[in-house]
């Protein structure tokens, strides 16, 4: 089998699973996939999937953006603002998986509003839904702050603003 070109993917996954102090094995059964499937992925004799990437990143605890850049399916010099943000959003150890999560939506929501959203991605994604999504609970001033998201007010229905006598 002939090394597919995925850049340094399979030495940098190695290097991260030796620092993370993980046998091959190990890192396969955390991450969900066979150990001769990480194994071919590490020697670049197999080229992975966003999401075998995505499983094998939370297995290490690291970015799974980080990833994509390396296997190629994210450009590196478009995106590296991004991932890089998003990388320091998820390595955040203050922050528990849901306000890491609730973090990114917003993030994401801000970038579509100036232009920068994830056009290449069709299909929507946890981190593509728009901030309104967002539980008003995990935002301090109730999500006024959001685009197009309405804060609770006290009384008065959804459907629109309330009138006032006067």
């Amino acid at each position: 089998m002939a090394s597919l070109n995925v850049g340094n993917l399979g030495e940098y996954l190695r290097e991260q699973r030796r620092s993370a102090q993980l046998s091959l094995r190990q890192l396969a059964d955390a991450a969900g996939v066979s150990n001769p499937y990480l194994s071919q992925i590490e020697r670049g004799l197999r080229k992975p999937s966003a999401e075998v990437l995505q499983q094998v990143a939370k297995a290490l605890r690291i970015s799974a953006e980080t990833l994509y850049v390396r296997a190629g399916i994210l450009d590196a010099e478009r995106d590296r603002d991004d991932v890089e943000t998003r990388a320091v959003v998820l390595a955040d150890p203050s922050l528990n998986e849901r306000q890491k999560q609730v973090l990114l939506q917003i993030y994401e929501s801000f970038r579509k509003e100036n232009g920068f959203g994830a056009d290449a991605d069709d299909g929507a994604t946890a981190r593509d839904r728009p901030a309104d999504t967002v539980p008003d609970d995990v935002l301090p001033d109730g999500g006024a702050s959001i685009p197009g998201h309405r804060p609770r007010t006290t009384g008065g229905s959804d459907a629109g603003p309330q009138q006032t006598a006067g």
